[in-house]
């Protein structure tokens, strides 16, 4: 389970250090656009998972279509090296508008990279929202 708020800076040339807690988990990420300005960076079998989901939709529906796309031809397989850095391309740097400071969070299954102040506006939004939320869900 990945969870907890980690504040990072991100590096020239695009290297970020992990959370020594993310290190041990896995050396081998995917990384890939995000939804909600965010970028999701999951472990391997985690992504294979989720796309296994995500094919079990029709392709003959536009959205499954178009999700797949943004899930895929952007991913790119990233390596930890021995001190749990990973660099991160510049195109999802620049889709995530990512500055020097960035908020890695843990969201169970997946770990999100955001710039920090994209990080805060978005969760200043929401989190009046917490009570109808917790409604809304159906489980």
């Amino acid at each position: 389970m990945l969870i907890g708020k980690y504040y990072h800076h991100l590096e020239e040339k695009g290297r970020l250090s992990l959370p020594a807690k993310f290190r041990e988990v896995n050396k081998n990420w995917i990384i890939t656009r995000g939804l909600d300005g965010c970028l999701f960076l999951l472990q391997e079998s985690n992504f294979k998972k989720e796309l296994e989901k995500i094919a079990q939709s029709s392709f003959t529906k536009k959205a499954n279509r178009d999700l797949v796309r943004l899930m895929t031809n952007e991913a790119q397989e990233l390596s930890a090296d021995e001190n749990g850095r990973v660099n991160l391309p510049d195109y999802l740097i620049k889709f995530a508008k990512l500055q020097k400071n960035v908020v890695i969070v843990g969201s169970l299954d997946h770990l999100e990279i955001w710039d920090q102040d994209k990080y805060h506006n978005y969760i200043d939004q929401i989190e009046g929202q917490a009570e109808s939320l917790a409604e809304s869900i159906v489980l």
